[in-house]
């Protein structure tokens, strides 16, 4: 594996790059405090591997690590998680409860991404999902406080939005949110000199409630946050400029979505709306990247995303149905 897949962020936190998709794509987060340690989401089966080795690198044991804390259950950030845990003696994992279960008994899980990937990609991307003991499974709760290495609090809150069994790590340390992916995902492939960092939001299936997702984010900025650590991909700072950014871009996707609710090849219309949407961004951003290198680093992102928002138009017509229903008088 390359020299450069642990990344040393300051303040005891290391991000390691899981290699899934492309390089720089997918974070998983170390934090070690005292000599004990805590994973901050995984990644997949194919990362254990680097995880093990950064503890190594960072001349720490298995033994060192006491917790396992997937921010939500998307195989990107946990599946990796049980397989993971299999080489730590002493850890235990710290999931939403929502998520509880799908830890513990993956096989819904599993028939779930494989709705939305197929069976060769799962294979391919994930590999097989291995159950966390349930004796070692842990559900967080909102305000949760858990200590690492006996001076440092890491905080829990649960933020729905992205996902309903999404929490996020608050690093009063740092004064930096662990986010998963409840502050969106910013590729460095984006950044520009003038600008620094670009974002996006992600409505990525299979529950994307926007307006959840904007009070989520203005919780984590509640605590004035310095930087966020963000799965895709590591930490930014300009926390206030991006957190507006992102807002109106919630309020983009929802009023691209909207009108589309009804419309005939709704898919292909919400991801060509999707792709000029990123594209007009990154180029106000002052992205020089040629369009078909930004249609290609963010076509999963397009393909995802309009599949979230449609799921979304499509629960919000049902329970619109169900109120009107339960509104007409019996005849």
């Amino acid at each position: 594996m390359p020299d450069h897949f642990i990344e040393d962020l300051g303040g005891g936190v290391y991000a390691i790059d899981t290699d899934f998709q492309r390089p720089r794509f997918d974070a998983a987060y170390l934090v070690v405090e005292n000599g004990r340690a805590a994973f901050v989401d995984t990644g997949t089966n194919h990362a254990v591997p680097r995880l093990l080795a950064a503890l190594d690198r960072l001349g720490l044991t298995p033994a060192s690590v006491d917790w396992v804390i997937p921010t939500h259950v998307h195989l990107d950030h946990a599946g990796g998680v049980g397989l993971l845990m299999q080489s730590l003696p002493q850890a235990r994992m710290l999931v939403h409860p929502r998520g509880l279960r799908h830890m513990v008994d993956p096989r819904v899980l599993w028939a779930g991404a494989r709705a939305v990937y197929g069976d060769e990609e799962m294979e391919r991307s994930y590999g097989r999902l291995v159950p966390v003991p349930a004796e070692r499974a842990v559900a967080s709760h909102d305000g949760m406080v858990v200590t690492l290495g006996g001076t440092r609090p890491l905080q829990l809150l649960d933020t729905p939005g992205h996902a309903r069994h999404h929490h996020c790590v608050w690093d009063a340390r740092t004064r930096g949110w662990f986010t998963g992916d409840t502050f969106g995902l910013s590729y460095r492939e984006f950044d520009t000199p003038a600008n620094g960092p670009w974002i996006l939001p992600t409505s990525t299936p299979v529950q994307f409630e926007p307006e959840a997702l904007r009070a989520s984010i203005g919780r984590m900025m509640a605590f004035e946050p310095a930087c966020m650590y963000l799965t895709h991909y590591s930490k930014v700072g300009e926390v206030p400029r991006l957190a507006a950014l992102l807002l109106d871009e919630i309020d983009e996707m929802v009023a691209l979505a909207k009108p589309l609710a009804a419309a005939e090849q709704r898919h292909e219309k919400l991801q060509d709306g999707l792709r000029r949407m990123y594209l007009r961004r990154v180029r106000e951003h002052g992205c020089t990247l040629p369009d078909e290198q930004v249609e290609e680093l963010l076509a999963l992102d397009v393909e995802l995303n309009a599949q979230g928002l449609a799921i979304w138009l499509d629960r919000a017509a049902r329970a619109a149905a169900a109120a009107a229903a339960s509104a007409t008088p019996a005849s």
